[in-house]
């Protein structure tokens, strides 16, 4: 009948006239400013230490976190409640009844990293209405999980508790294309040697990433830098630094390395997005508080990452949508109409970039980022360490 046919066009148009849906958020960021969590033996400054402690989030930290705390809710204000609270999950076994959380928080066992997961949530859930416990304080305070370094295997990059990844460094470094690189900078490590008073041999990977941290933190607040540290020394430290980093998670081998490394927290937030699409997942978002080292092994195993330091507040999105019927295409089954889009923030003043996963489009379907990202997901990291 006439009545029979409109019905069933109504449901044809709403189908596809529906909107796409998030159904779930993963993001992963890096600390805000802090105070050096080491000072080279001829630093002038190391009255900052006893004045503010090693590795302490700075007022600029918590204003870079709290910043990205507020960008998160502007970007998410439809799809995370205003108010942090336990929500009610209706069903019910055996009369017992189910509450989760919408925002899952982890992160690594640092001062800064806590502070900055702090700050951050601070800028994304500021207390309203009977939340508010203090008019003068608009603030409350959120959990955010954490366990000790020796014992995390997801966050604290790289994980050096593994032969293999040291024996992979260890031909990364003997390769020609490492050593035709490197070998533009070893005077430059001499250099470095004899002004910050380290021997030679000391100057490590780490040891680098932290003095390149020590005078920026410096430089940005306005302390007296030594006359040897010039802009172009500065500039080349963080060339030399991002150089090491590279070799760290890349350069050679680079699939295996990210098995052993930023394999395993991408296969957690894979794990997350696909538990999302279940009827029974309410868990909204999953958030991480890092480190610049944990966000260049992730964006290695993506192979998306561009060669640069991650700044401080740099934040790397994965978001799941479930498209709507329309919209998609012809070759999909129903089991892949979810599609992932990434994105990564590394400056404030700017919307985050796109990332598109090679061999795929930016709009990823869910099935083809699983395989994609397969062979870089280990199941028995211990064995294969």
């Amino acid at each position: 009948s006439l009545c029979f046919l409109f019905c069933l066009f109504c449901i044809f148009l709403h189908q596809t006239t529906a909107k796409r849906k998030l159904k779930f958020v993963s993001l992963v960021f890096r600390h805000g400013d802090h105070t050096p969590q080491e000072f080279f033996p001829t630093d002038k400054h190391k009255e900052i230490a006893r004045q503010q402690g090693y590795g302490q989030l700075t007022k600029l930290g918590i204003q870079q976190q709290y910043e990205l705390g507020q960008y998160m809710r502007r970007r998410y204000s439809h799809f995370l409640s205003v108010v942090y609270k336990q929500n009610y999950h209706p069903k019910c076994f055996f009369f017992l009844f189910f509450f989760f959380l919408q925002i899952y928080v982890q992160s690594t066992d640092c001062d800064h990293t806590l502070m900055s997961a702090q700050a951050s949530l601070a800028g994304l859930y500021p207390p309203t209405q009977d939340q508010i416990w203090n008019p003068r304080i608009l603030w409350q305070p959120i959990p955010v999980h954490t366990m000790p370094l020796s014992q995390d295997n997801l966050l604290y990059l790289p994980f050096s508790h593994c032969p293999k990844y040291k024996e992979l460094l260890r031909e990364t470094f003997a390769t020609r294309d490492f050593q035709r690189q490197f070998k533009h900078y070893k005077q430059f490590l001499r250099f470095l040697a004899t002004h910050t008073g380290y021997p030679l041999k000391k100057l490590t990977s780490e040891r680098i990433w932290k003095l390149s941290d020590t005078l920026q933190y410096e430089d940005i607040n306005n302390y007296t830098l030594p006359v040897w540290a010039t802009h172009g020394v500065r500039t080349k430290l963080i060339k030399l630094s991002e150089l090491l980093l590279q070799a760290e998670f890349g350069f050679h081998k680079q699939i295996q390395k990210s098995r052993l490394q930023g394999g395993i927290l991408l296969k957690t937030i894979l794990k997350h997005i696909l538990d999302a699409k279940k009827p029974s997942y309410h868990q909204k978002m999953v958030m991480y508080s890092t480190h610049a080292a944990t966000i260049a092994a992730l964006q290695m195993a993506l192979n998306v990452f561009n060669g640069k330091l991650p700044p401080h507040s740099a934040c790397h999105f994965f978001e799941l949508y479930q498209e709507k019927n329309g919209q998609v295409s012809a070759s999909y089954t129903a089991n892949m109409q979810y599609t992932i889009e990434m994105y990564y923030r590394n400056n404030s003043l700017r919307e985050p970039h796109p990332l598109t996963l090679p061999g795929c489009k930016f709009r990823c379907p869910l099935e083809r980022f699983t395989h994609l990202v397969s062979p870089i997901l280990v199941h028995y990291w211990t064995r294969e360490c």
